[in-house]
């Protein structure tokens, strides 16, 4: 059983940067696919960004492609979320997850553990 918390979130002006981390415990962190996920107030959630268990394979939602970045530290069992050029667009509790899956997994449907998730606001 795999435990996940967030933490770094935040607020911050249009324009600006934040890093979210996501401690893992409970499990072999190098076995488990880590992704992002982010769900608006009256919206369902949705995929940000994955990082396959190696860390040589990121992926990401086509809104954020380019400001954000995620990586991982194996050694901390932690992962990483950078969000630079943050627009009020991004406002949301943002949610780290966990999969036991060699290959990188979008859906939220394909993670099986959660963590409770941080908040994000953008002011403009």
């Amino acid at each position: 059983q795999v435990q996940l918390v967030e933490s770094g979130g935040g607020l911050v002006q249009a324009g600006g940067s934040l890093r979210l981390s996501c401690a893992a415990s409970g499990g072999t962190f190098s076995s488990y696919c880590m992704a992002w996920f982010r769900q608006a107030p009256g919206k369902e959630r949705e995929f940000v960004a994955a990082i396959s268990r190696s860390g040589d394979s990121p992926y990401y939602a086509d809104s954020v492609e380019g400001p954000f970045t995620i990586s991982r530290d194996n050694a901390k069992n932690t992962v990483y979320l950078q969000m630079n050029s943050l627009n009020p667009e991004d406002t949301a509790a943002y949610y780290c997850a966990a999969a036991e899956t060699k290959r990188v997994r979008v859906g939220v449907g394909e993670y099986d553990y959660w963590g409770q998730g941080t908040q994000v606001t953008v002011t403009s």
